[in-house]
């Protein structure tokens, strides 16, 4: 009993270093940038040898992987408890309306996770395995959405045919069809990577200031390409006791 207590503790004591450790990880990288993310500098400020803190993260690859699991994460549960909430009368395209809020608003609260995420690679890094689950939870959630809406007929501007994807793309498609969504036809799957990559994409535009001076209100462009993006994927519009 007594060493199970004592290998309990130590296990404790080593969970709330490795958060202290991402912590200061997370203040430097807002403070200087992925690129410039170093082991030592963290085990300097955090009054430890370099060689106690490999013990936690063996290199600074191992420290981002930990840090991109962490964003994707909390990013994924934002969504999907904002999702979550949202009455069931309320329809896929304000579920959409919600999801792409979200993701707005936690990108705009932390600029900087956000840029590890979907911003300029950090070089040298390549993207470990265990980041590939956490990145997929929101994409997969937009995948659901669609499977709610897939049985009622989109009532916004006509969308036009779908270009045929070349051989390589249709290829991938099937994968992820079959993988992922097998319920839904390939043409709504490129879409929703579509917007997917468009929402994405555009909170980036964002926050890297390329809106100013372009746009008077960053808010009712969100607004109005979110419900583009809503038409690209054929959301039936929201029952008018739900729109905003």
């Amino acid at each position: 009993m007594a060493a199970a207590a004592i290998r309990g503790a130590r296990e404790r004591a080593r969970a709330e270093l490795t958060e202290e450790i991402k912590r200061e990880a997370r203040r430097q990288l807002a403070r200087d940038g992925a690129q410039r993310l170093s082991l030592r500098a963290v085990a300097r400020e955090l009054g430890m040898a370099s060689s106690a803190l490999y013990r936690y993260f063996p290199s600074r690859d191992d420290l981002l992987t930990a840090l991109i699991v962490d964003a994707h994460t909390m990013l994924a549960e934002t969504v999907e408890r904002a999702v979550a909430v949202v009455p069931g009368a309320g329809g896929a395209r304000v579920r959409w309306r919600v999801l792409c809020a979200a993701v707005r608003d936690w990108a705009r609260a932390r600029p900087h996770e956000y840029a590890l995420l979907y911003g300029t690679p950090v070089p040298g890094y390549r993207a470990a395995e265990e980041t590939v689950g956490p990145a997929a939870r929101i994409p997969l959630a937009l995948l659901g959405l669609l499977r709610g809406s897939a049985a009622r007929p989109a009532q916004g501007p006509a969308r036009p045919s779908p270009r045929s994807p070349s051989p390589l793309l249709s290829a991938r498609l099937a994968q992820l069809v079959g993988q992922y969504a097998p319920e839904l036809p390939q043409p709504v799957v490129a879409r929703a990577l579509v917007a997917w990559a468009q929402l994405c994409g555009m909170v980036g535009f964002e926050l890297a200031g390329n809106l100013d001076g372009a746009v008077e209100s960053a808010d009712a462009f969100f607004a109005c390409a979110v419900e583009q993006l809503a038409d690209l994927l054929g959301l039936p519009e929201a029952p008018p006791a739900e729109r905003g």
